[in-house]
């Protein structure tokens, strides 16, 4: 398992995210979900994008969908 870049809600453009996650990197997002702090790891193993906590897993079958998932979840940066 490779290691996972932390980064907070909004630090990121949607691209800068898909785009690295097509080049083999894993993204920790800290959020605050209802009142403490939870971890969403995404990822891609090629052919599917995950969106995924100890509590949660989203699939994805391409980047369109996996766009929608964390912009959705307010994971991006809106200067796209």
């Amino acid at each position: 398992m490779s290691d996972s870049t932390v980064i907070e809600p909004g630090e990121r453009t949607a691209e800068e995210l898909l785009s690295g996650l097509e080049n083999g990197e894993r993204f920790v997002v800290r959020t605050e979900v209802l009142g403490s702090i939870e971890e969403l790891t995404l990822r891609f193993d090629g052919e599917i994008y995950y969106c995924d906590s100890p509590t949660i897993l989203h699939k994805h079958t391409d980047a369109d969908e996996m766009r929608e998932c964390i912009e959705d979840l307010g994971f991006t940066r809106g200067d796209e």
